[in-house]
């Protein structure tokens, strides 16, 4: 069965083109005077600007959308919360007597799958492994590739395709599960909900999304389209008009900030001819506060949700406070912020486990990533995430919804407390849900 969508010429490319070099420092392996295995990505020199002069040094690499691509408004936020999260572990003494670094093999994959074939193939042999690889079909592009190297990767992305795929840590309800919730949300909120309109991105995102939309459609008796859309907003009128013309009730948006804007935007300046004002519901990397501030900040608060796997950056929990106080206070905050955090929890687990075993080669981590039964999230998901060993069976299904709201850190207050809907509680993940999505 096919697992992650593959693009078959860069992912063919990514396994062809090994770069097997050695790491700096231990020549491609070997074992240190204190016993410890090694291989890629650890030294036992310290790290560029180290915290603990008297430590190694593990590398870890990030693959981010930092420039062009529809995600660049939130990705940097995402680097500079992963750089606080290991600045705060080096504080705490590092793991296993190494600091870890993330800020040497950092490189822009520019939500491009060649790109990311590319600028992953230059620091190869220089990492452990990945503390960030952003976005869904850019990661499928290196996933052959991270398989065979055993280079276990912490996405910027929720695909269900990833509860398959041993060597990605994924943290949160996948795309699929957060739109069934949504959609339990909505129904509840305004029962005469009769038809949903799924306006998503090709690929392992926009399509996941649908696929959990379609399936909560249909078991809840309810007509349900999908529309497939591109990146740009200028591209999204093609989207709004089949919306004007089918009128669905509820939208479940599935793109970047920016497309999300212009697709609610077109629709409610029609609304006063139209007298069609549909519930609208986007997947969590939809927002950006700067949305506040835009023409369509009326349509988004009349109109818009939230889902997401978390609580946004104000929320009460002791990660969130640490998160806090490691970032200070951005000049922009959003919740780009509060992913990267999340996001390296799994990951610190892993060598923390590994280093316990005294095996921090790739393939020490890779065993210690899959042995996880649970990774202490510090309240910012349930207990009992990051089950790991669990497979799919261990997903965590919870869901936060929230609603514009100018008066919060990043534009947004939650409306509910973490959810599990009957939709997504009866729902057993046998495959990616993209593949259930009827085309």
């Amino acid at each position: 069965m096919r697992k992650l969508k593959q693009v078959a010429a860069v992912s063919a490319a990514a396994v062809l083109i090994t770069g097997l070099a050695a790491c700096r420092g231990t020549e491609g392996g070997g074992t240190t005077e204190e016993g410890m295995k090694t291989d890629f990505g650890v030294t036992e020199e310290p790290c560029p600007d180290a915290v603990n002069p008297d430590n190694g040094c593990i590398y870890l690499g990030i693959l981010s959308d930092l420039t062009v691509g529809p995600f660049s408004p939130l990705a940097p936020a995402i680097v500079e919360a992963q750089k606080a999260f290991w600045k705060r572990v080096n504080q705490q003494g590092g793991i296993g007597g190494y600091d870890v670094d993330v800020s040497t093999y950092i490189r822009d994959n520019k939500y491009d799958a060649q790109t990311t074939v590319e600028v992953y193939q230059e620091i190869k042999p220089h990492i452990l492994a990945l503390a960030q690889t952003l976005g869904s079909d850019p990661t499928a592009a290196i996933l052959d590739d991270l398989k065979a190297s055993n280079i276990i990767a912490a996405p910027a992305a929720w695909s269900s395709a990833y509860a398959f795929e041993d060597v990605i840590l994924e943290s949160g309800a996948n795309y699929c599960v957060e739109t069934m919730n949504a959609i339990d949300f909505a129904k509840g909120a305004k029962p005469d909900i009769d038809s949903i309109m799924s306006v998503h991105y090709p690929g392992d995102y926009g399509d996941d999304a649908a696929g959990g939309a379609q399936y909560a459609a249909d078991k809840l008796g309810l007509s349900f389209t999908s529309v497939v859309t591109g990146t740009g907003v200028e591209n999204q009128s093609g989207a709004v008009s089949q919306i004007l013309t089918e009128r669905p009730d509820l939208l479940i948006i599935t793109t970047g900030p920016r497309e999300m804007a212009a697709i609610v935007g077109g629709v409610y300046a029609q609304a006063q001819t139209t007298g069609y004002t549909p519930m609208v519901i986007g997947t969590s990397p939809t927002w950006h506060r700067d949305l506040l501030g835009s023409p369509v900040a009326q349509a988004l608060q009349a109109a818009y949700f939230q889902s997401g796997p978390w609580g946004p950056w104000d929320s009460d929990t002791p990660g969130h406070r640490a998160m806090r106080e490691a970032l200070g206070k951005p000049e922009t905050i959003t919740d780009g912020y509060t992913a990267g955090w999340v996001w390296s929890y799994p990951i610190k687990a892993a060598l923390e486990k590994a280093a316990e075993n005294g095996d921090l080669t790739r393939a020490g981590v890779f065993a210690a990533a899959k042995s996880l039964t649970s990774v202490d999230y510090e309240g910012m998901l349930p207990a009992g995430a990051g089950n790991y060993a669990g497979g799919p069976s261990g997903q965590v299904k919870t869901t936060i919804i929230s609603k514009p709201d100018p008066n919060s850190s990043t534009g947004v207050k939650p409306v509910t407390e973490a959810m599990v809907g009957p939709t997504a509680q009866g729902f057993t993940l046998t495959e990616p849900c993209y593949e259930m999505l009827k085309k």
